[in-house]
């Protein structure tokens, strides 16, 4: 069976997609997207939707933060694409499902995405930061990233796949260290958290 993404038209994206980077939310934003979703989502095959920038696929991306140090993965040599060896990122997300509809995918989607890619025994605190967009390539041009932070307050977090990702709390330095290695996702939402490119 394909997979069956979550969508939402350009057009109906609360506040529209006329930008780059991070939008900053209000105390608005969460709940106009989450009725946006409920109105106007709707679920297409992956394939289809990754050719029709006319919708775009929403990807809930959490960034775990331990005070001033913020949770590093880094994907091994063992994941199935080769493009993305050695790549980093300090989010967490993945598209929506069919398996998460109901009353409110969004949020729905957002917990099993956690679940399955973080080992964290404690219940998250979701802080929505704001919407993330990128349409200068083809693949940023048909996703659109729903941007939270999680504070672990020092309890534990490790990644579930650890043979596909390596993940540690890193500090300003060794994020900067990283810093050409992070996907563009990353690069966009780290300043909004605090986190520059080295000089």
């Amino acid at each position: 069976m394909p997979e069956r993404v979550l969508v939402l038209p350009r057009e109906r994206v609360p506040g529209g997609c006329d930008f780059r980077g991070v939008r900053k939310a209000d105390s608005n934003a969460l709940p106009a997207l989450r009725e946006a979703v409920a109105r106007d989502g709707r679920y297409l095959d992956r394939r289809i939707a990754e050719e029709d920038p006319t919708n775009k696929q929403l990807i809930p991306y959490v960034v775990v933060r331990d005070g001033s140090r913020v949770f590093l993965m880094e994907r091994t040599d063992a994941g199935g694409d080769a493009r993305l060896h050695g790549k980093a990122s300090i989010g967490v997300g993945g598209h929506l499902n069919p398996v998460d509809e109901g009353e409110d995918a969004l949020m729905a989607g957002l917990r099993r995405e956690w679940e399955e890619e973080l080992e964290a025994e404690w219940e998250p605190n979701f802080e929505l930061v704001g919407l993330l967009n990128d349409d200068t390539n083809p693949v940023g041009a048909v996703h659109l990233g729903v941007v939270f932070t999680v504070e672990a307050e020092g309890r534990p977090v490790a990644v579930r796949e650890h043979d596909k990702l390596i993940g540690a709390f890193a500090d300003a330095s060794e994020i900067g260290a990283a810093w050409d290695r992070l996907e563009t996702w990353s690069q966009l939402v780290a300043p909004c958290i605090g986190l520059r490119p080295p000089s």
